[in-house]
């Protein structure tokens, strides 16, 4: 006689082949078309697009994303597309819980994602691009797809795993913005507008973050702030020909380097405030350990290192650019707690072939400071505005307009019942137990939730694994991850007391 197709579980449990079953078919059917669809539109964030409403790209994408929730047909499922005045939209959907009374059924989920994506970027492959989506060897290349358009597609995939099986679950609802890559400013407007709705939120599942690897569910255990804006060098009015002031009129490329002096240590990478700074608490220090046990050398080895060909007197050996450290702990703490400068744009130059004999009147930088998660950064923006511009080296004009900041998010504790849950759901699907990491990026959102809603539990995990590269060139999504991640979640969720 054949076997049954349908196993009975334990209560708030899922079968976890089927439930993987069931969003591999979702993913390959529905979700990996709609996300190529995605790719193609250039729904940058407002910060990169200041003419987003004409454009209408966000408005495409999130049209899209409503009209194949809507689709799906979740039972209990309803959907809105809300828009507060001058502000971008979200998407929130809310699902009925199925818990009989007394089993937890006051406790919500809340899950996250969001629609809008940074800008192109430069060097990406020459068969790929960021609005062509590439599905190549279980990864989709373009921008956005993995930070993190996917995500409100695997939360109704998630939800429909539970669904499909029967299994009771509490109330869930979902918050998709539109804002993120900007800094979320117009998400607390919405939280507060909605926190009735929200309910008595348990756990928050947020899927716009990373993975040490694509061998095990990894839990986000804190998130750098930022502190963003352009500090600008002038010296003249216009362009003087170099033969003629050079050595006179001081150069805005060295008051620059004056300038910057005062806030970073320039051979060693260290922030020199000390208000930029802040201890390490020994539960993450205990973590990046156990962290480093597993990742060992891939912590640093992941990136893509220039190289070079060394000349014949080291034998004409292939040489690679280093890290800041070798050492792995040191090298997760590095990305996750130490503050750390990027110039991460520029203004005032030529380009190479039109660069001419020419002292330039300014010269810009644009600056994007991440903060270790106790740092606030409200206060670190004003610090460095008044550090960067007064007493200007020349009496130049030195000016740092600040494009604001995020305080970064350190995790509440873990409660039993969560780290079992997240420990058996990567088990099941991985064969292995989580790992917990700390990102080095800013996910403003976290730490208004967690202000908002302290007792509640934070799942705090992506696809950003090894090479995915979000915001930079060729970024992918890690496919067979992220059907094994929107399972876990699903498991997660059936197991909330």
């Amino acid at each position: 006689m054949n076997a049954p197709l349908h196993r009975e579980m334990p209560a708030g449990q899922l079968d976890s082949t089927q439930a993987l079953s069931h969003v591999t078919q979702a993913w390959d059917s529905s979700i990996l078309p709609e996300l190529k669809k995605y790719i193609e539109v250039p729904a940058k964030s407002p910060a990169f697009d200041a003419d987003w409403a004409t454009h209408g790209h966000i408005e495409t994408v999130l049209h899209s994303a409503a009209q194949w929730v809507e689709s799906q047909k979740v039972e209990g499922l309803k959907l809105e597309v809300i828009r507060l005045p001058g502000r971008t939209p979200v998407l929130f959907f809310e699902v009925d819980a199925t818990r009989a009374a007394g089993e937890g059924s006051g406790q919500t989920v809340l899950m996250y994602g969001h629609l809008d994506k940074q800008p192109e970027f430069n060097g990406w492959r020459n068969d790929l691009g960021p609005w062509t989506p590439v599905y190549e060897d279980g990864k989709l290349y373009g921008r956005g797809g993995a930070d993190d358009g996917y995500a409100v597609y695997a939360s109704i995939a998630a939800v429909q795993a539970l669904k499909a099986q029967k299994t009771p679950h509490p109330r869930i609802v979902g918050l998709i913005e539109t804002c993120e890559e900007s800094g979320s400013y117009d998400l607390l407007p919405y939280v507060d507008a909605l926190r009735t709705r929200l309910g008595d939120v348990g756990l928050v599942i947020c899927l716009d973050s990373g993975a040490g690897n694509y061998d095990q569910l990894w839990l986000t255990t804190s998130l750098r702030g930022m502190a963003s804006g352009t500090l600008k060098v002038q010296i003249l009015t216009e362009g003087i020909h170099s033969g003629d002031a050079s050595g006179l009129v001081p150069s805005s490329f060295r008051i620059m380097r004056q300038v910057l002096d005062r806030l970073e240590d320039s051979a060693t990478g260290r922030l020199l405030p000390a208000s930029f700074h802040c201890e390490v608490p020994a539960e993450r220090l205990a973590q990046a350990k156990a962290t480093a046990a597993i990742l060992g050398d891939e912590v640093y080895k992941r990136f893509p290192w220039a190289t070079y060909s060394c000349d014949s007197d080291c034998g004409g050996s292939t040489t690679f650019a280093l890290p800041t450290t070798t050492d792995p702990v040191q090298a997760l703490l590095n990305r996750t707690w130490t503050p750390t400068l990027s110039v991460t744009g520029a203004e005032g130059f030529p380009s190479l072939k039109d660069a001419g004999n020419v002292l330039r009147p300014y010269t810009a930088f644009k600056l994007s400071l991440r903060l270790p998660p106790l740092v606030d950064a409200a206060q670190a923006v004003a610090e460095m505005k008044a550090l960067l511009e007064d007493n200007a080296p020349y009496q130049a004009k030195v000016t740092f307009e600040s494009n604001g900041g995020a305080t970064g998010w350190n995790a509440p504790d873990t409660l039993p019942w969560f780290e079992q849950a997240l420990n058996a759901s990567s088990q099941a699907h991985f064969g292995a137990g989580v790992g917990y990491i700390g990102q080095g990026g800013t996910i403003p959102l976290m730490n208004m939730l967690s202000a908002g809603f302290p007792k509640a539990q934070m799942m705090v995990c992506g696809v950003l694994g090894p090479k995915s590269n979000a915001h930079g060139p060729n970024e992918f999504l890690h496919v067979p991850y992220a059907k094994k991640l929107t399972a876990a979640v699903a498991e997660v969720m059936a197991r909330m007391p």
